[in-house]
Order: structure tokens, then C-alpha cells, then sequence
């Protein structure tokens, strides 16, 4: 099996600007006669539906849920980055691509991630063209905070909704497609197979999951947007349809699939509260923001965190990574929250836990400011904790 990334030759810097120049393109009177078909409804497949549908293309999107609103990309709470450089701290798009690259332990593909920050800027502008409450400063600006693994600030945000928005802004371009016409929606459909001409996925065989129906799809492009495999580990935040089995079936009829073990490791959740629990709530990265990170500097020490003094506390992120403290990237931040529990410095009842302590922010900022950012996400986890 040759493997071809059809990624553009040429420098970094310049090789998706000169593919898109030299990109063959289609006429718009020309596509109205290509078909498209796009498997999932979340992020990336609402938006690739509605975007086929707005420039033409006939769209077929098929849903495995009742709604293209239960896509588990509801579940992102924190935010979404790009190089817009609003605070004027120095951010640019190749800071985005560097951090972005070391984020991910230095094994990412450099030329996509490279195009991902390039349109960084306009994936914002289209979200907010959809219609997506982003956090705004006084001025009008949209906001921005920090998050794990940079040294600016340019996460854009809606409180601790993020995903939910997104979503919500994808669904209603995707739904106003659908409403003139040009996307034929199918909710409850599963699919089952890929169907494989001269190497080329032409379309779908699927199961009405009301009916029991099968049916065959023919179509000159086919999407793949049906989400991560999570559950295939024991412990996990996913939802329970990010099964995989969209992935497995494309990759028994030839598609490549590599490295499933690169998946994310969430440092911030509610801990794990006994043997028997298969599932983990996800708390929002966004957290670390204002948030320190610390454990008593004595094994055993069951007092109230309230009641430990400020020099018995062992801020380990802070002392470890002076410059960026306690946003060190997700990585980082989980394999010391492991270290440090694996040195018996844990807490809770099972010592599997670190504290995530907002006194100071609050005293620097006043409660007020903090539940202005961090509100909703506090309820959420008081009545699930």
C-alpha cells in the first residue's frame, strides 16, 4: 500500500498558498452536477455540508443520532484558537503552528497543521457569520483568554458553552440548507460499508435505524466526519456513539488508519470515584486559566485544602515551568498530576486528584468577574461532583 498525503511540495510558508492557485476549479453552473455526501453532523460535518450546499454542490448528510444536535462536539467547553492577535501580545500564525506543533509532542503533520492556522482566522469569521455568541470585550472586540500550552492569549469563547455554540452555529447554516433544498438530510441512519470504485469511496451503503432499511448512496465525493473512537479505553469523557466503528469500516475497505493511540489526555475532569465507574466527566481546560494547580507538600495530609497554609502547598506546575506555570499543554499537565499522585501527594478519597484552587483569582479579580467567566461551569460540576 503506497501512502500519499497529497500534501503540496514547496516550502512551508508557501505551499498551500501556490496549490491553491494552481487548484483545478469548478464552474458554478458545473456544481449543481456533483454530489456530495457527508457523513456526520457535528462540527466538521455540519459545517462541510452546509459549506458543499452554499457553493452549490447537492449534499447528502446522514446522522447516526435523532438530531444533528446531539453531536458530541457539544461537549468542547473551553474554546477555539486562532492568530487574530486582538491583545496584541505577539501572536502570529506561525506562533499559532509552532505551539500547536509542540502541543502535539512534535508528531503532527507540520503542512496541515501549518494550513490550520492559516485559516484559523476565518474559521472564526464564519462561526461568528453563523451566528455564534462569542465572548465580546466593552469595545465590541471579541475576547480572549489563555489556555494550556501557549504564552498568549488567543482562545476565542462563550463562557463554558463553546461547543455547544459552535455546534448550534453549524446546525442552522447546515438546516438553512436544508430548508432550500439543497441538502437531503437523513437522521437515524448508520452506515454500514464504503463503497470502493477503482480505489475511490463513491458512496455509502447505510441502515434506517427506525425501519431497519438498507440502502446504497452513490455520490463523486464521500465525507468521513463521524467523530472519535474514545471508548475504545475503559475510562472516558467521550459520548458513547464515538465508537469508532464509522472508522473501522472505511479501513476495512483500504483506508489507511495509524496511530490510534495518539489520543488526548484530558488533565482537567472530575476525578474517578471508584472501580466500578466506566464513564469521567469533562471540566473545561479554560480552568487553568485563573485556576493554580497545587498538593499539600505532605503525603497524607487530609485537612481541609482551606486549612493548609500557603507554605505547605506544593504548587508543581508553577515550580516546574516557571514560564508558562500552570498552562503548560494538556500532556504535561496530566503526567504531573499522575507523578505527583504516584507520590502518594494525591488528594480526595481515592488520592487519584490534585486541587484546582480559584482563591486567589478571586481575590485578585472579585467573585463577580470570576462567575462572569467560569459561572455555568461551576454549577455543572457542584451538582455532578
Amino acid at each position: 500500500m503506497k501512502l500519499d498525503s497529497k500534501v503540496p511540495g514547496g516550502p512551508l510558508e508557501e505551499k498551500w498558498d501556490k496549490h491553491i492557485k494552481d487548484i483545478k476549479l469548478v464552474a458554478p453552473n458545473n456544481k449543481r452536477k456533483y454530489e456530495v455526501i457527508v457523513v456526520g453532523t457535528g462540527l466538521a460535518g455540519g459545517a462541510a455540508a452546509a459549506s458543499f450546499a452554499e457553493l452549490g454542490y447537492n449534499v447528502r448528510s446522514f446522522c447516526i443520532q435523532d438530531s444533528a444536535r446531539r453531536a458530541h462536539s457539544i461537549a468542547a467547553q473551553g474554546g477555539i484558537n486562532a492568530a487574530k492577535n486582538y491583545p496584541n501580545d505577539g501572536d502570529s500564525i506561525w506562533r499559532l503552528f509552532y505551539d500547536t506543533i509542540k502541543g502535539g509532542d512534535y508528531r503532527s503533520r507540520e503542512a496541515n497543521v501549518y494550513r490550520l492556522s492559516q485559516v484559523s482566522n476565518e474559521i472564526i469569521d464564519q462561526a461568528v457569520a453563523q451566528g455564534v455568541p462569542f465572548a465580546r470585550e466593552y469595545s465590541g472586540l471579541l475576547a480572549n483568554r489563555s489556555f494550556g500550552g501557549a504564552q498568549v492569549s488567543r482562545t476565542f469563547y462563550a463562557r463554558g458553552q463553546t461547543g455547544q455554540q459552535l455546534l448550534l452555529g453549524a446546525y442552522q447554516a447546515m438546516m438553512r440548507q436544508v430548508h432550500n433544498g439543497n441538502i437531503k438530510y437523513h437522521p437515524r441512519h448508520e452506515m454500514l460499508d464504503v463503497v470502493v470504485i477503482d480505489g475511490e469511496a463513491r458512496g455509502i451503503i447505510t441502515r434506517d435505524l427506525v425501519s431497519g432499511e438498507l440502502n446504497r448512496w452513490e455520490a463523486d465525493a464521500v465525507v468521513l466526519a463521524t467523530g472519535g473512537y474514545g471508548n475504545v479505553f475503559y475510562l472516558s469523557t467521550n459520548a458513547k456513539n464515538s465508537n469508532v466503528t464509522a472508522a473501522w469500516r472505511a479501513h476495512k475497505r483500504g483506508a489507511a488508519f495509524a496511530n490510534p493511540c495518539y489520543v488526548q489526555v484530558h488533565p482537567t475532569c472530575i476525578p474517578v470515584s471508584g472501580d466500578y465507574q466506566s464513564k469521567l466527566t469533562l471540566m473545561s481546560e479554560s480552568l487553568r486559566n485563573d485556576g493554580r494547580v497545587w498538593v499539600p507538600k505532605k503525603k497524607g495530609d487530609d485537612r481541609h485544602p482551606n486549612d493548609i497554609p500557603e507554605e505547605e502547598r506544593y504548587y508543581y506546575l508553577e515550580e516546574r515551568y516557571p514560564s508558562f506555570g500552570n498552562l503548560v499543554p494538556r500532556d504535561v499537565a496530566s503526567r504531573n498530576a499522575k507523578n505527583v499522585c504516584d507520590d502518594g501527594l494525591g488528594v480526595g478519597e481515592t488520592g487519584l486528584a490534585v486541587y484546582l484552587d480559584f482563591r486567589d483569582a478571586i481575590k485578585r479579580d472579585g467573585k463577580e468577574s470570576i462567575e462572569s467567566r467560569y459561572g455555568n461551569l461551576f454549577e455543572l460540576y457542584e451538582n455532578i461532583a
